[in-house]
């Protein structure tokens, strides 16, 4: 599924809205997704998951910037997100379900924060952002 002009034209302006909160959002989306979905904490095994841990915080960090990361290389998201595939394919083995469940947990994140700017329109477009970004992620499992 590839995103249209007006889909890429609604993620970079509903990000830029985030400004330095996307840290937070990335932690929060995080939480929610261990919380909601339990088995996703087996690739964490060796972490202190707790709400609030400075481990959930750091990985929350690389979650937005990974997604920064990816909000500004929209036309090229294979080439921007390689190394993460590789890294979650080959050496996390981390279920590819899982980026579903967090992508899920980052919409409600973002809609409990930005109610008046998730509107139908953004909310289909970055669902569409987030499937993409999951695609590629998941790709090198194939």
């Amino acid at each position: 599924m590839a995103l249209s002009p007006e889909d890429k034209c609604n993620v970079k302006e509903f990000w830029e809205k985030l400004g330095e909160n996307t840290n937070v959002y990335g932690t929060e989306a995080l939480e929610r997704t261990f919380s909601s979905f339990p088995t996703t904490k087996t690739y964490f095994a060796h972490l202190d998951l707790s709400r609030g841990s400075r481990q959930v915080r750091d990985h929350g960090k690389k979650v937005a910037d990974a997604l920064t990361l990816a909000v500004n290389h929209l036309d090229d998201l294979s080439e921007a997100l390689s190394s993460l595939s590789d890294l979650h394919a080959h050496k996390l083995k981390v279920d590819p379900l899982n980026f579903k469940f967090l992508s899920h947990c980052l919409l409600v994140t973002l809609a409990r924060h930005h109610p008046g700017n998730l509107n139908p329109e953004v909310h289909a477009s970055l669902d569409k952002f987030l499937s993409c970004v999951s695609n590629v992620l998941t790709s090198k499992y194939r």
